[in-house]
């Protein structure tokens, strides 16, 4: 029998995503209801700008006071969908207090200050679930809280941003600069303005670190990640990539130490051979390869950014969040019960590819290859090119630590026939 008082929501934030919430919540009321076993209300709509039209949303639900919705103690579910530290962090845990369960969208905050968000939701009693924080629609946080949650999950790699993966594919298929496919991604509304949390890898950074801390069940902050932009990368790493068989994504990469250990979070832009799942991803799309003890090696796909598919994660979270509300239930709560160190990046081992920029004479090859076994780094393969006295010289190793790899770099650039290091580029997903 289905409940006749509606559960009432509070959403904070009205842009992109908070429209779409909105919207759903209005045309799909009869649905949810069924789904959920009671009717949801929205019941008040926290804005910067009130005067602002907002088709489908009746205005007097429109107020500024976000504080003061927030602490009506008839709400049953907060929405937040504002975005950065404050005031979402203060307004989430004033919800907790005042009785009310939190869906959130808000990676940031949730890779900054994730461990004190669920400490409130458990000392109130509260749900904490953020499905749009990482990947947009694409079901992958409660695979990992939950139906992985028998297993032991080794690795996640994965392509989490939408803008830099439009670009370094318009790069790999067109053939264009960084900055011309950035412009295009501009111009479709793909990239922000200023684009740099997207470019500079910080929004991949932030769902790496919430990935890492749910797939190890360990606490991962956004400090503990690794992180490098695909600024550097230009038409010449993508051609090089091609002739090794491989393409070019910013990835995030969070792994289990062979040991069991420790564990690594880290982005940065990887060449990946064309056979992997991951080198086909097109467009603006986000994937994430799960490698598991017993599953085995699972893929997530589909669209990771804008107001409808988000706007699906966080009512999947709502319905979720709203059923526990009924049942006197609970969520999955943190789990950080192993404590799991995490390793800097000078200890994570994997393959690379090294462009150097080098005098074209005899014995260039034998100096180089010198400096690679002085520093215990193997070489896999070599390629020269040049004329004129000049020449490139390409080396891809086999498996080494970033320590290790650092250190060759700093010798090689001492070598009075290295003109320069080109680029360095890490090999993954073999």
């Amino acid at each position: 029998m289905m409940r006749t008082r509606p559960l009432k929501v509070a959403l904070l934030g009205c842009g992109v995503v908070g429209s779409e919430v909105a919207r759903i919540m209005t045309t799909h009321a009869a649905d949810l209801a069924a789904r959920i076993g009671a009717p949801v209300e929205l019941a008040g709509v926290a804005v910067r700008r009130p005067d602002r039209v907002r088709e489908g949303i009746d205005p007097s639900l429109v107020t500024t006071d976000a504080t003061a919705l927030v602490k009506r103690g008839d709400i049953d579910v907060v929405v937040e969908v504002i975005g950065g530290i404050e005031p979402a962090r203060t307004l989430i845990t004033t919800a907790f207090e005042h009785g009310a369960s939190v869906v959130s969208a808000n990676k940031a905050l949730l890779a900054q200050d994730g461990a004190a968000l669920h400490a409130a939701a458990e000392v109130n009693g509260r749900d904490l679930y953020y499905e749009a924080a990482v990947a947009g629609a694409i079901p992958l946080i409660r695979p990992l809280r939950e139906s992985l949650a028998g297993d032991k999950v080794n690795r996640v790699l994965g392509i989490v941003n939408g803008t830099t993966n439009f670009i370094l594919d318009k790069m790999d298929s067109t053939g264009a600069g960084y900055q011309e496919a950035l412009d295009e991604a501009t111009a479709l509304g793909y990239a922000e303005a200023d684009p740099t949390a997207d470019v500079e890898g910080f929004d991949a950074a932030a769902k790496a670190a919430i990935l890492a801390g749910i797939a190890f069940h360990t606490r991962v902050r956004l400090d503990d990640v690794y992180r490098e932009g695909m600024t550097e990368v230009t038409a010449a790493d993508i051609a090089s990539a091609r002739r090794m068989g491989c393409t070019i994504k910013l990835l995030a990469i969070c792994e289990r130490a062979a040991d069991g250990e420790s564990v690594t979070a880290r982005v940065h832009p990887a060449m990946i051979p064309l056979t992997h799942p991951l080198a086909s991803v097109r467009e603006a799309y986000n994937a994430v390869f799960v490698e598991s003890e017993a599953a085995g090696q699972l893929m997530f796909y589909g669209p990771g950014a804008g107001g409808e598919p988000t706007a699906s994660a966080v009512l999947g979270d709502l319905v979720a969040v709203c059923r526990n509300r009924l049942a006197a239930s609970r969520g999955p709560g943190e789990s950080a019960y192993t404590r799991l160190p995490v390793s800097p990046m000078g200890k994570v081992v994997t393959r690379y590819h090294i462009s150097l920029d080098v005098a074209d004479k005899p014995g260039v090859l034998a100096q180089v290859a010198t400096v690679f076994a002085e520093h215990g780094v193997s070489i896999d393969t070599v390629r020269q090119t040049g004329k004129d006295g000049e020449a490139s010289l390409v080396v891809v190793t086999h498996r080494a630590h970033d320590a290790a790899l650092s250190g060759t770099v700093e010798a090689l650039r001492n070598l009075d026939t290295v003109r320069g290091v080109a680029s360095i580029m890490r090999v993954e997903g073999e």
